[in-house]
């Protein structure tokens, strides 16, 4: 017999992605270079335009690495439309996955409308690092439809996805998305609902342990950092993965472990709570434990910290 899901996926042509910053343009680049056409969504169409840009330029990087061909760039890039309006982008997709700010209220009025926008059985996924999916289904009439598809940055490098089953997600659903990230040369990984799902909620305490031991000066930047790589053969200290990923996005998924669970061990850390009040958030600010001033090359501790 064959099986629903299978089919699904044979059918599966169009995938809208909402946001186009740094994961939105990621996850788009991703399946566009897998064959798929790809509406990519933005209120703001500078946005848009600067994501497109930054596309071409991995493709560019991918070329001199050997790791595609030079007549690859264009069809990838034909492969990508860019639209203003949600409904517009979203009404013909069989997939749509959401990668707006890691902000709660916002998720769920995307989904709202999403709802509303979309065909019936188109399933509706989230890039949320740490929000319930659960809860963002619930806003839905399509609850069994609701999925979340973590990618790692940066996503066109990075091979693992975690899929994030809700409580009411369906089986159809979950292999359908499952062998979809196979498709798309990603490893997929399922995992329940939970507060940080697997990978943040080991993650995020650890960098959080690492801002605080530079907070009570057991060591500084350069040091703590160079312990983690040489002694535990991590490719990227806990402080300069911090700068990477975006302070304030550190401070809000911790901020879930911590209302999630209740458990004083994810409370952040009081320096890092300051840093991004003041505008410290890492690369994107220019400034976090490291300077950024002169690119992401070479690695300069900030002044603060020297």
């Amino acid at each position: 017999m064959f099986d629903p899901w299978i089919l699904k996926n044979i059918y599966m042509k169009l995938i809208a992605v909402i946001g186009s910053g740094t994961m939105g343009n990621g996850i788009a680049h991703t399946f566009a270079q897998a064959g798929y056409r790809v509406n990519l969504i933005d209120l703001n169409q500078e946005r848009l335009n600067a994501a497109l840009l930054t596309i071409e330029k991995n493709l560019d990087r991918q070329i001199s690495k050997g790791l595609i061909l030079a007549d690859q760039k264009s069809d990838v890039l034909q492969n990508i439309q860019s639209f203003t309006q949600l409904n517009e982008g979203v009404s013909d997709a069989e997939l749509v996955i959401e990668a707006a700010t890691e902000d709660v209220a916002i998720k769920l009025k995307i989904f709202e409308d999403l709802d509303k926008f979309c065909k019936a059985d188109t399933i509706l996924a989230s890039n949320t690092s740490s929000i319930s999916i659960t809860k963002i289904a619930g806003v839905t009439r399509r609850p069994d439809k609701i999925i979340g598809m973590h990618f790692m940055n940066p996503v066109p490098v990075m091979k693992l996805v975690e899929v994030i089953r809700g409580f009411s997600t369906s089986d159809e659903t979950t292999k359908t998305i499952m062998n979809l990230s196979a498709q798309i040369n990603k490893v997929p990984v399922e995992v329940h609902d939970y507060p940080g799902f697997v990978a943040n909620r080991i993650l995020m305490p650890m960098i959080n342990e690492a801002i605080q031991c530079l907070h009570e000066s057991v060591a500084g930047v350069h040091e703590i950092d160079t312990v983690m790589k040489l002694g535990m053969s991590h490719p990227m200290g806990p402080l300069q993965l911090a700068d990477f990923i975006g302070l304030d996005v550190c401070l809000a998924i911790l901020n879930v472990l911590y209302q999630g669970f209740g458990n004083p061990k994810y409370a952040p850390s009081p320096l890092l709570v300051n840093m991004v009040a003041s505008g410290q958030l890492g690369v994107k600010s220019g400034s976090g434990f490291y300077d950024y001033t002169g690119g992401t090359k070479e690695l300069v501790v900030s002044k603060r910290w020297g």
